[in-house]
């Protein structure tokens, strides 16, 4: 990974103003392009993690400088999902045979293993000490990261691939969304069976991978369509009916999704035709704004801790800032 170049940073006497243009952009060496991982994150240090094949690059959100974090040392595997711990240092790394490891980035040491899956983990999310992780066979494990007997419960989402996994902000309820379109709310009970029930069971008309929580409002949640269906849906998980949707013009999918808590507002990463990001207004899901930067799939996208910046990764091989 190398900075390809750095623009002039664009200043405005205006919070919500976003320049249309990124004021970094990185060429990625290493990226998969590969729709049902979630292989970016950005923490409360400010510290960007990103997987390349068996490793995963730390990108500091104010010097620009990356190190190499994480390394599984393997050619035959490689890192298919990253979660930081929502304080600290300790970064969750899923891993293509099923693995869940946490490493200690400030030491570069893996602190431990935990096992339980049998394939790919391609989500995975926190909850204070309990890490919840999906993946491709459909069930979802809950691990206290704090005991020695780490796995405490188990959801059985489906037989389909788990690509999105999202614990509420007020730590109450958990989403799931899986390749064959179905997204379920459950309960925040970590020693939860596979005998346990959703809350709800929403049914989209292809995969779910792009969704996130209101951060000011705990019980809405937007999730945007996969193959073939180009809508963006403000769902209110309680009653399990939608507030508001809007089509997004993409013709292939949305491929990543995020609330800008300053300008209440929601960004989508696109597919074709224009592969951009678009801003919406929230509750009208007006488009406000487009931004241009990469010449393929917005797989990914991250939101800094202070709101005011965002990091893209694209099928294009490039990031932007």
């Amino acid at each position: 990974m190398h900075n390809e170049f750095t623009a002039h940073t664009v200043s405005t006497n205006s919070e919500s103003f976003i320049p249309l243009e990124p004021e970094v952009r990185l060429h990625i060496t290493g990226l998969r392009n590969d729709y049902y991982l979630n292989i970016l994150d950005w923490n409360q240090e400010n510290l960007i993690a990103i997987a390349l094949g068996s490793a995963a690059h730390i990108w500091n959100g104010e010097t620009y400088r990356s190190t190499e974090g994480v390394n599984l040392n393997s050619s035959l595997k490689y890192i298919s999902s990253v979660a930081w711990i929502k304080q600290g240092t300790c970064l969750a790394v899923g891993t293509s045979d099923g693995e869940v490891q946490l490493w200690d980035i400030e030491t570069k040491k893996r602190l431990r293993n935990m096992f339980g899956h049998l394939s790919v983990v391609g989500a995975m999310s926190w909850n204070h000490y309990i890490l919840s992780s999906g993946s491709r066979l459909g069930l979802i494990h809950h691990h206290d990261v704090r005991i020695s007997q780490h796995h405490v419960g188990t959801l059985c989402h489906n037989k389909q691939s788990i690509c999105s996994l999202k614990w509420s902000t007020n730590s109450k309820l958990l989403a799931s969304g899986s390749s064959d379109g179905l997204l379920n709310i459950w309960p925040n009970d970590p020693g939860a069976t596979v005998h346990c029930k959703p809350l709800k069971a929403i049914p989209h008309a292809s995969a779910v991978k792009a969704m996130n929580w209101c951060p000011w409002q705990s019980e809405i949640l937007a999730t945007g369509g996969g193959m073939k269906d180009g809508f963006l849906r403000v769902w209110d998980v309680s009653t399990g009916k939608t507030i508001e949707t809007t089509d997004t013009k993409s013709q292939v999918n949305i491929c990543s999704l995020f609330w800008l808590p300053k300008t209440n507002e929601l960004m989508t990463g696109q597919g074709l035709p224009k592969n951009q990001m678009k801003i919406w207004k929230y509750p009208t899901l007006t488009n406000s704004t487009d931004l241009y930067g990469h010449k393929g799939r917005v797989l990914h996208i991250a939101l800094s801790p202070d709101h005011s910046r965002i990091f893209s990764l694209a099928a294009d091989g490039m990031a932007c800032l």
